[in-house]
């Protein structure tokens, strides 16, 4: 079966985890993805190793199903093999700092003048402005897009989220560009920039934070637990902060991750009420709607925590979805690994490396019927050389030899 992105040749400049995240995903959809690397190699290679001298798990995680070939484009050769590879590729993506692919002599114009076709994706911390030569990593981008001030509970400092949305929510944000500028491509005939800054990509996956900073200048957020409002969005803990209030509330024995995250919607607190040995507070007016509900949360999720946490969170599931109460547990990392369903959906994958063995890596969250993915492991440094640069340029063993000792490749 032939896969989604069949034929596309995407050279792959990216490196730690901004843009291999993007890359990886291409790669999963179908593409040919040339992971182009310093002699040296992506750092992420080094670090956070686990086991000495194998390429760390930081690395084959964010690289599978990709080729690598090893390249020094400051040198006039390593300059002129990039032209060639720019000229046969259909996407090429970057994250360096800014204007060091310019200072390397490929402007965008230049690249147009290379191949007009190219789809040319640049990953950086910001937007042109102030904050353009800021160094941009992971929580700098949570800081400065709107999720630190938001995330955390109100007494506490402003917190970081476990997930990646800074490095691998841009990547997939800049997928979508790139994708875009293909099938845009296919009726222009030309190739377009893609620009996809850190700070923006958390600031869109951060909306609705900006939607509720609006929402105060009519009065309090009636959603949130929060006594005190000024003029600013407060930190509300594991409140949901949408339509239905939500909580984690504890479960037994009381670990750190014997939670479950509940939501009251109208329809459930009946049978809630009942569940927690409450059932006159079903029709009782001072909280049998949303409504009477909404200024006493804090009391509500008290009430609703006195009786879970006299259970297994997997019994509190069991007992919650009996109702239809929308719940779920909370997953530790060790519990995500070993879960049986995301295992049988290919979200929790074993692949094989030629020098680290087996290990677990998450699979493909894009599922299409007709390009179904298989993971591989990522690519050893400069393992694809031979196959680029002497089967598909053409070059012959003995420049290769040459290349390799002049330190080009």
């Amino acid at each position: 079966m032939t896969k989604a992105l069949e034929g596309v040749r995407v050279l792959d400049m990216t490196h730690v985890q901004s843009g291999p995240s993007a890359t990886q995903l291409l790669a999963w959809l179908g593409a040919d993805v040339v992971k182009l690397e310093a002699p040296t190699g992506d750092i992420t290679r080094k670090q956070l190793r686990d086991v000495p001298d194998v390429d760390s798990l930081y690395f084959t995680m964010l690289n599978s199903n990709k080729r690598s070939i090893t390249l020094n484009t400051k040198s006039d050769r390593g300059k002129e093999i990039l032209t060639e590879l720019i000229r046969r590729s259909d996407v090429m993506v970057e994250n360096f700092g800014p204007g060091a692919v310019d200072r390397m002599g490929f402007t965008w114009d230049r690249i147009q003048e290379i191949n007009p076709r190219i789809i040319y994706a640049s990953i950086k911390g910001f937007g042109e402005g102030p904050y353009t030569n800021f160094k941009a990593y992971e929580v700098v981008a949570q800081a400065m897009g709107g999720s630190m001030a938001t995330t955390g509970f109100e007494d506490g400092p402003p917190t970081a989220t476990g997930a990646q949305i800074g490095d691998s929510g841009t990547g997939i944000h800049t997928v979508a560009g790139i994708l875009a500028a293909l099938f845009q491509r296919e009726s222009t005939g030309r190739g377009q920039r893609v620009n996809v800054a850190m700070q923006h990509a958390v600031l869109n996956l951060c909306r609705v934070k900006l939607r509720d900073q609006q929402r105060l200048a009519h009065g309090p957020l009636a959603e949130y637990p929060n006594e005190d409002f000024g003029d600013e969005v407060p930190r509300s803990g594991n409140a949901s902060g949408g339509g239905q209030p939500g909580w984690a509330v504890k479960c037994a024995p009381g670990g750190p991750n014997d939670y479950v995250y509940v939501i009251v919607q109208p329809v459930g607190w009946k049978p809630m009420a009942e569940l927690i040995g409450r059932p006159e507070m079903a029709d009782d007016p001072e909280w049998s709607t949303p409504e009477a509900r909404l200024p006493k949360l804090n009391k509500m999720f008290q009430l609703i925590e006195e009786w879970s946490s006299t259970l297994p969170k997997w019994e509190v599931l069991d007992r919650l979805n009996a109702h239809n109460i929308p719940c779920g547990p909370i997953l530790s990392t060790k519990e995500i690994i070993e879960d049986e369903s995301l295992v049988s959906n290919e979200m929790v994958v074993e692949v094989e490396h030629p020098q680290r063995g087996s290990y677990t890596t998450v699979g493909n969250p894009l599922k299409l019927s007709d390009s179904p993915t298989t993971i591989s492991g990522s690519p050893l440094l400069g393992e694809h050389n031979s196959d680029i640069y002497a089967d598909e340029l053409g070059l012959e063993p003995a420049e290769l030899a040459q290349l390799a000792e002049q330190g080009v490749i």
